[in-house]
């Protein structure tokens, strides 16, 4: 049986306007089309938990997640609260509306395993290995040294911590729970929750975090009218 803590039972029940939940058991992959105007929160039961995850367009597969603009436009080298997903449009796929781990690796790629996982769910959705991109490491943290050399961080996840992604776009959103390509840690399980969510306003954090990210959450809306 999954182990839950009492913090995430307590969290599960104030998760308003829910549609769906479901787990990912470890080495297990999942996908979905996370509708624009929901979100999804994904919880680290356990701790120590590594979630693979890749984005597309699913209006338009060829425009997905493009992991250099993400980093580049938002000056940033990790993922946390308030920061933004970008295709390879300039639009914004997703935002990162909630956070309790602070850092999130967009650079260290992924394992065979987690590669192999990617590819089973992406042929379910007509997709295959030239759609296959750079993946977001959620839960997992990884330094870079001086020199460039890349080491796994351990313990930035503790048990029932999560991250919330509001869906900016119809988003096919592809996830594994392999373990990460720097770690020797075993996989482990976590908690999806999506819910109904309010349009993002002028004012919303992601849209004023970064100059950029205006000009991206513009360029979305227009393709929605």
């Amino acid at each position: 049986m999954l182990k839950t803590t009492v913090a995430h039972r307590a969290g599960l029940l104030r998760y308003t306007n829910k549609l769906f939940e479901e787990t990912i058991h470890p080495g297990a992959s999942w996908s979905h089309v996370l509708k624009r105007g929901t979100a999804l929160r994904i919880t680290d039961l356990e701790g120590g938990a590594n979630l693979g995850a890749l984005f597309y367009n699913f209006e338009c597969p060829t425009e997905r997640y493009n992991m250099p603009d993400t980093l580049k436009a938002q000056h940033i080298a990790r993922l946390t609260k308030d920061f933004v997903l970008y295709s390879d449009m300039g639009r914004i796929l997703c935002s990162i509306t909630g956070d309790t781990v602070g850092w999130h690796d967009p650079i260290a790629g992924c394992s065979p395993a987690g590669r192999e996982s990617f590819l089973i769910e992406l042929e379910k959705w007509g997709l295959g290995r030239r759609d296959l991109v750079a993946n977001i490491n959620f839960f997992s943290r990884v330094d870079v040294a001086n020199d460039g050399g890349m080491s796994f961080h351990e313990g930035n996840s503790t048990p029932g911590s999560f991250v919330e992604l509001r869906a900016e776009m119809n988003v096919l959103t592809i996830l594994n729970t392999c373990p990460h390509p720097l770690s020797a840690n075993e996989s482990k399980p976590v908690h999806l929750a999506v819910r109904k969510v309010p349009a993002p306003a002028e004012d919303d954090a992601c849209r004023l975090s970064r100059p950029e990210n205006g000009r991206g959450f513009i360029l979305t809306e227009r393709y929605f009218v």
